[in-house]
């Protein structure tokens, strides 16, 4: 293990980790619907509500929204949350922690799909997941539980289950590569594993980089160059290198990853990617640009509010985005319902601290 600060500034920063995917999670959850919630709608609908630039929750639908914001916008909009919305980017994050909390940094890939089978109702996995699941209570083991009638397997479902390992590997990137990788592989194959090796790496990165673009090259580091989702990481990294706007870049790079669809990893990746450089460290700027990018809105803000959340520390966090979540989450993982997210954060905490 690559030797990391374990101070105070430690236990901000998973704190940070925490609040950052859950606000970010909760910013993109009404829009999160990318063949209908596309950029431009998401921005002409932030324009209506004169909510630009974007620095809070969305805004409640002044009249007749077109197209409607999901079902659960009631509890998800500002003004009206009262605690964390119960979703999947958040159910994995605390499955991962439950999941290393029993079987340790040593866990198998069958201790994942035990777990879920355990801890996760069935209605609540989607894509690959839901695939890999039916595959496990049809008694198949991995690697067949992600190759069996599963055609969503490069989906971006692994990349949203990485953050545990990450927070638990604070400095040492190939390490929560490594962990990632093996809970990956109980539904996702290629792109889709490289996905969440990468996840895990940039959020461990972030700990101890000394700016966003430094996590970035780390974390592709642990991917194979000639990947898709490396070279659509390394594209989103060019373009903002050469200094085209925000909007430009989006475009260049949703015209090079058109076809792959709304939940592909490669397109998201690409996503979350711009949406941390060009935030420039700050979260709200982050989060805002990542969720108005459009395709998997919740689950990219999750990402992308994860690491900026790692690297600003949670007393840096601005309040709008974490007070309304009154230290509360709601989970569909048995057990985890209500819990507090203060307490999710030290329990992460004392895992980092063994594994330091």
């Amino acid at each position: 293990m690559t030797a990391v600060d374990t101070g105070p500034g430690l236990a901000d920063r998973v704190l940070g980790g925490w609040l950052g995917r859950i606000a970010g999670n909760m910013l993109g959850k009404p829009v999160e619907q990318g063949e209908v919630w596309t950029r431009d709608r998401i921005d002409r609908y932030l324009r209506a509500a004169d909510a630009l630039p974007l620095t809070d929750y969305l805004p409640e639908a002044a009249g007749d929204d077109d197209p409607p914001l999901r079902p659960e916008w009631r509890s998800c909009v500002r003004g009206r949350i009262h605690g964390s919305c119960r979703d999947d980017d958040v159910d994995y994050a605390i499955l991962g922690l439950e999941l290393l909390e029993t079987h340790g940094f040593g866990f198998t890939t069958e201790q994942v799909g035990e777990l879920w089978l355990r801890r996760l109702p069935y209605l609540q996995t989607f894509t690959a997941e839901r695939a890999a699941y039916r595959n496990l209570a049809n008694g198949l083991k991995p690697p067949l539980t992600a190759t069996y009638d599963n055609p969503y397997q490069e989906w971006i479902g692994a990349l949203i289950r990485a953050d545990i390992h990450g927070w638990t590997s604070p400095g040492d990137p190939r390490h929560a590569a490594s962990l990632a990788r093996r809970d990956a592989v109980l539904s996702h194959t290629g792109n889709g594993v490289y996905g969440a090796m990468w996840a895990a790496a940039l959020i461990a990165a972030a700990f101890t980089a000394p700016t966003v673009r430094a996590a970035v090259d780390t974390a592709l580091t642990v991917v194979p160059a000639g990947s898709r989702l490396a070279r659509a990481v390394r594209r989103a990294v060019a373009l903002h290198g050469a200094g085209l706007p925000w909007e430009d870049a989006l475009g260049t790079l949703a015209g090079e990853t058109a076809g792959l669809g709304w939940i592909h990893t490669v397109p998201n990746a690409a996503v979350i990617t711009a949406g941390l450089l060009y935030g420039r460290g700050d979260f709200t700027r982050t989060i805002a640009l990542t969720v108005r990018a459009g395709l998997d809105t919740d689950s990219n803000g999750a990402t992308a509010g994860s690491v900026a959340g790692v690297m600003t520390g949670a007393a840096a966090v601005p309040a709008q985005w974490k007070d309304p979540l009154e230290d509360t989450v709601r989970s569909a993982v048995f057990g985890f319902d209500g819990i507090r997210i203060s307490e999710l954060a030290e329990r992460t905490l004392r895992l980092a601290l063994l594994d330091a």
